[in-house]
């Protein structure tokens, strides 16, 4: 699967579940680990969990095989390495304390 599909398939799950806040960064030249980083809101612990069971289930359904899933059992920040792109499911707070958007934006 593209790297473009993948992106779009993970953006389409993230609108089905209604994640909020959803940012798409292009990380490409800023780290050799993924060309995309896509975070998001949840709105609850499970919340959050559906997504990240969301995004994993369809990712498999189209021929992807997650590389890992960190942080699902608290739900603060799950994260779903899907190789080219990495997926941030984060609960609010977290996602301010941490603020990837700036630290990715402004990496040189």
């Amino acid at each position: 699967m593209t790297s473009e599909r993948l992106r779009r398939l993970v953006l389409d799950c993230l609108g089905d579940m209604k994640a909020r806040d959803v940012a798409d960064l292009d990380v490409r030249g800023k780290t050799a680990i993924t060309d995309r980083f896509i975070i998001a809101t949840g709105t609850s612990n499970r919340h959050a969990q559906a997504v990240s069971d969301r995004i994993v289930e369809t990712a498999r359904e189209n021929g992807v095989r997650p590389l890992g899933v960190e942080g699902r059992d608290t739900a603060d920040w799950i994260l779903i390495d899907l190789g080219d792109v990495v997926v941030h499911v984060m609960q609010a707070a977290a996602r301010r304390f941490y603020d990837l958007e700036e630290l990715w934006q402004t990496a040189i």
